[in-house]
């Protein structure tokens, strides 16, 4: 069977993307999802992201780890998923989707998404990280030495060690300004750094706020694969109207025999 795809990086998260509207792909096959991710023997990506017709929404997303298994919400996933349904002419522009966590909306211009998340309802503090869940359960610790740590070794710790089977992503921060962060992230499934994590520098936004290392409202966050930014609302105790916005771009696209 040949199978089409299209290879899509939003800071250095990078996704294979299918057409699955027809419903060709031979879904929860994790040998595959795994192959096609491998980045020796297949297309190399951090994740497989499907594309398919939505009876509630323009489309659906259902998103796969690179270890080949379905995940919670992945958020520059999300941002490249609406590039690729644009490019498609699914959408033009605006467009709402549903993914594993609910209903998104999301816009895109001149190449730069902003995709509305979840409300955040619960943040829990400890003496020094935060966790709270943006799609996906991420752990927030502040730290001095970004630059040096050996975040495989050190995410890895915290993933297993602390949050057992189920496991976190594990964000570590450093703060450059009032409203600026540098973020680097172990993400559970590719059970290593990625370059960007979308859902994870949403926690960081959130996480500085809450913890007052930043009274503003909109943050920027540099990672290894480039710049985000996220705004948000305070609610009560916790945040809505939350936006991870930047940019989603095509890489390649091929065929594959599978």
């Amino acid at each position: 069977m040949k199978l089409d795809f299209y290879k899509y990086q939003g800071t250095g998260n990078d996704f294979v993307m299918i057409d699955n509207r027809e419903l060709v792909f031979p879904k929860n096959d994790t040998k595959l999802i795994n192959f096609l991710c491998d980045r020796k023997f297949g297309v190399g990506a951090d994740g497989l992201i499907l594309l398919e017709n939505c009876n509630e929404a323009d489309f659906k997303m259902v998103y796969y780890n690179a270890d080949g298994n379905e995940s919670s919400m992945c958020g520059n996933g999300g941002r490249c998923l609406v590039a690729f349904a644009n490019f498609l002419e699914v959408v033009n522009g605006s467009c709402a989707f549903m993914a594993v966590d609910g209903m998104h909306h999301a816009t895109i211009n001149n190449g730069i998404v902003s995709l509305a998340m979840q409300d955040v309802k619960t943040i829990d503090l400890f003496d020094n990280y935060t966790f709270l869940n943006t799609g996906s359960p991420h752990h927030v610790q502040l730290v001095g030495n970004l630059t040096e740590m050996d975040i495989k070794s050190d995410g890895a710790k915290l993933r297993y060690g602390k949050y057992g089977s189920t496991g976190s992503n594990i964000n570590f921060v450093e703060q450059k300004d009032s409203s600026v962060f540098a973020v680097r992230t172990y993400e559970r499934g590719v059970e290593d750094e990625t370059l960007s994590c979308g859902t994870g520098v949403t926690a960081v936004a959130i996480a500085m706020h809450k913890t007052k290392k930043t009274e503003s409202s909109s943050v920027t966050l540099k990672t290894p694969g480039g710049e985000l930014k996220v705004s948000f609302e305070e609610n009560g105790s916790g945040y809505k109207n939350i936006h991870l916005v930047g940019p989603a771009t095509q890489v390649f696209s091929g065929t594959i025999t599978i």
